[in-house]
């Protein structure tokens, strides 16, 4: 089983920034995709960045040149550095991971930004 444990998130004012963090725990292949979604309230959950094993990365349109996904394959972590906070960056984000035998979600973390 895969354990994943997301930290970091909290309450900013618009501009500011947060760290999210997230660990991985337990049986999971090396090759592996990370990342990181989102869900609102009253909205489908949505893709916010993923990074592959070997640390290509992929944005969502909203969010490019504001966040950074990052991971440290030793340490199984993936790291989001969210700069430039936007009112519409409130949501819980969640932390995800695919691998062959399937696709993993954290807990969530709650990011609120206030304007």
């Amino acid at each position: 089983q895969v354990q994943l444990v997301e930290s970091g998130g909290g309450l900013v004012q618009t501009g500011g920034s947060l760290r999210l963090s997230c660990a991985a725990s337990g049986r999971f292949r090396s090759m592996n995709a990370m990342g990181w979604y989102r869900q609102a309230p009253g909205k489908q959950r949505e893709l916010v960045a993923t990074i592959s094993s070997s640390s290509t990365t992929n944005y969502a349109d909203s969010v490019k040149g504001r966040f950074t996904i990052s991971r440290d394959n030793l340490k199984n972590m993936v790291f989001l550095q969210m700069n430039s906070l936007k009112p519409e960056d409130t949501a819980v984000y969640f932390c995800y991971l695919q691998d062959w035998s399937g696709g993993y979600w954290g807990q969530g973390t709650q990011v609120t930004v206030s304007s």
